[in-house]
């Protein structure tokens, strides 16, 4: 990093038609806003940008179904995530809006420098239209069948199932998202970015250049890279919008994907209106863009190429994206209201904002989907907050208190040469040892955006702590040798103070907490030093007084894990979104009860289970139904393991004929149940019941 001289950080835009959730959180805001909190601690020159994202069809929508103006709703929304970010002490330099008039200006300046050079392409062409709905249809707002992998739910601009670009001309049977009707092809003018005439130089400069990027990151890009790139439409039909900044092009505005990532800079002049351009155009500026791994096209081959027209931009450095977070094993849902939304978990913990950090940060969804379990939260708050970082803190500061007055005892090196005295200076240079190692290892880990690895060397750093107490066992020696006492809470006091400065990048409110307690004056001007020598420092005075004593984390009650279940849990009526509504199956024909009574549906218990040979779907189940066991293929296998399957309850048809495959008979039909992605589920009851009970 030294060979910058500052640092530009943008966090993506969030838009602005909901709340945020930890999926959110997890995804950008919390990676970025640790990064940024150790660049400042090591006296880096950083801004640190972000605003809401509020034009596109989607917020013209979300209006209309609320029955107020686009405007009316971003309010709404903006002023809820802004509030939601201070109150959860992400420290931007900026929280802007893209509805602002210097994004405006900043917009149609970007647009018309690129536009006089010739480089967009100008052409009419016919597009898919909504008769319903009275609109043309983004990209993301028509879905289809791909024609790659036969994903049924592919998007306009990409099949999330295999990765593929498309343009929507080539789905199979195309709906909209909005009415679920087909739409039509109807002509209309729009502006092109001419995205294929850079893909040399993308490749040059991100696929041979940047191949220290992240694994998930640096992958997507070459895929898109590998299939070719295509000119991009970066104008829309709306009436909510950027207008497009030229005198024939009426009712066109910029595309939301064109305008938004031009939100950082038009942020970036309303923070610093004098200076902006060294932040932008300086070679020495490192920019770097947090995001979810939903916006990696647009920040690493859109964008760039974007600013390479431009002409005198600098380009991103990194764009450390993560992957999704799933909740409770299933994906975050808006319209199901399956989420744990911010500012929701700020009223239900009060105070308790480093806890949800530090869970975050623990599962960190870096490399691959992670997943967020109430469970899961419980056991890390006591666990390691309460158990392993509040311990050792704790028991410093009343050890202290108790034999010293609350008083930084003297530093004083062991004399004599008794076995006892032996072995805690041997302890001593051992932890001195590795807790410097652990800080190297945390700042090391810190420049590469590796949050989770970085924060278990920052806890790494209190279990050692408690391990020399443990070994050293002040509370016996001081029947016997003050002297000792003395030198093992200086130490350990000393080891306190660095593991409040190692908090601060992750538990913002546990390093004041501990600087509270430690009330030591050779704090603060000991920062600097910790984090550029990456060492540890003296962080105590001896004979300053203490603060009081306090439990910096207190242990999760069941209360509060009931009223989230609950929350998750509760039998609400589930209104489906539009989108979800054109994307579900239609209803097969009609059939009257009797058919219906035919049936024989059971619940039974997995007993065993094994992957066939010679086939990549099916898995041999033997089941318990309650009379005996039968055994029951089912074509399950990508979505569950042999291992996974033993001990579970299914349900399954049991008076269904017996059918042979692949040499084995089949003596039922396991059911399971569809998502829109295609993702099989088992069907199976809430809680346990007798092998053999039947479904009515």
């Amino acid at each position: 990093m030294s060979q910058f001289k500052r640092h530009t950080i943008t966090a993506a835009l969030p838009y602005a038609n909901g709340p945020l959730h930890i999926g959110h959180i997890a995804g950008a805001y919390l990676p970025a806003d640790t990064y940024v909190r150790f660049l400042r601690l090591r006296c880096e020159d950083v801004v640190f940008i972000c605003g809401s994202d509020e034009h596109g069809v989607a917020i013209t929508l979300g209006a209309k179904k609320e029955g107020v103006s686009p405007r009316v709703f971003v309010d709404k929304y903006h002023h809820m995530m802004k509030k939601a970010f201070e109150d959860f002490g992400i420290g931007f330099d900026i929280y802007s809006r893209t509805s602002n008039p210097v994004h405006y200006e900043t917009a149609q300046e970007f647009f018309k420098k690129i536009y006089d050079q010739n480089l967009f392409i100008e052409e009419t062409s016919d597009q898919y239209y909504d008769e319903q709905e009275g609109i043309f249809l983004a990209d993301r707002y028509i879905i289809g069948t791909c024609p790659n992998c036969g994903n049924p739910n592919a998007y306009g601009d990409q099949c999330e199932k295999c990765g593929t670009s498309l343009s929507p001309r080539q789905l199979i049977n195309p709906r909209s998202t909005v009415s679920g009707n087909t739409p039509v092809l109807r002509p209309t003018r729009h502006w092109y970015f001419p995205l294929d005439k850079f893909e040399n130089w993308l490749r040059e400069w991100l696929i041979e250049g940047h191949q220290d990027w992240k694994t998930n990151v640096y992958g997507q890009c070459k895929s898109w890279l590998d299939q070719g790139l295509q000119p991009r439409s970066i104008t829309r039909d709306l009436d909510w919008g950027i207008p497009v900044p030229l005198p024939d092009a009426k009712g066109k505005v910029l595309y939301v994907w064109f305008d938004a990532p031009i939100g950082y800079i038009s942020a970036t002049k309303e923070l610093k209106p004098n200076d902006w351009e060294k932040y932008w155009k300086d070679p020495e500026t490192r920019l770097i863009h947090f995001i979810g791994k939903d916006n990696i096209v647009f920040h690493c081959i859109i964008f760039p190429s974007m600013l390479k027209a431009a002409g005198d931009f600098i380009l991103p450095d990194n764009v450390p994206a993560n992957e999704f977070l799933n909740l409770e094993g299933e994906k975050l849902s808006t319209s199901r209201n399956h989420a744990v939304w911010l500012h929701e978990y700020l009223q239900d913990f009060p105070g308790r904002r480093d806890e949800l950090r530090y869970v975050l940060t623990s599962i960190s969804p870096e490399t691959k989907d992670a997943d967020f379990t109430w469970k899961d939260y419980r056991q890390k708050v006591d666990s390691e907050m309460v158990s392993i970082l509040g311990n050792f803190v704790n028991r410093v500061m009343v050890l202290t208190w108790k034999y010293f007055d609350g008083k930084v005892p003297a530093e004083k090196e062991l004399p004599g040469t008794d076995d006892r005295r032996k072995k805690i200076l041997t302890l001593y240079e051992q932890v001195h040892i590795d807790l410097n190692q652990s800080v190297k290892e945390m700042v090391a880990s810190l420049k590469v955006f590796r949050f989770r690895e970085a924060q278990f060397q920052m806890m790494n750093m209190a279990r050692i702590g408690n391990k020399f107490l443990a070994d050293t066992e002040p509370w016996k020696l001081a029947k016997e040798d003050m002297v000792a006492v003395a030198a093992i809470l200086n130490y350990s006091l000393t080891v306190v103070g660095n593991i409040g400065l190692a908090c601060e990048p992750f538990l913002p409110d546990g390093a004041a907490s501990i600087r509270r307690q430690l009330n030591s004056d050779v704090f603060e001007t000991s920062r600097k030093q910790f984090w550029q020598k990456e060492e540890l420092v003296h962080t105590v005075r001896e004979g300053a007084q203490l603060g009081a004593a306090e439990h910096m984390y207190k242990p999760v009650e069941d209360a509060d894990i009931e009223k989230q279940t609950a929350r998750l849990h509760k039998n609400a009526p589930v209104i489906a979104s539009e989108a979800t509504i054109a994307a579900t199956k239609p209803l097969k024909p009609e059939i009257v009860f009797d058919d219906f009574a035919k049936l024989d549906i059971r619940v039974g218990e997995v007993v065993a289970a094994e992957k066939m040979e010679k086939s990549d779907k099916l898995l041999k189940l033997t089941v318990d139904d309650g009379l005996g066991r039968r055994t029951i293929l089912s074509g399950i296998a990508k979505h569950y393991s042999a291992d996974e399957m033993v001990g579970r309850q299914v349900t399954f048809i049991a008076n269904l004929a017996p059918r042979k495959m692949m040499g084995i008979e089949s003596q039922g039909m396991i059911l399971m149940a569809e998502d829109n992605d295609g993702k099989l589920r088992l069907i199976r009851p809430t809680e346990d019941v007798a092998p053999g009970s039947t479904v009515s």
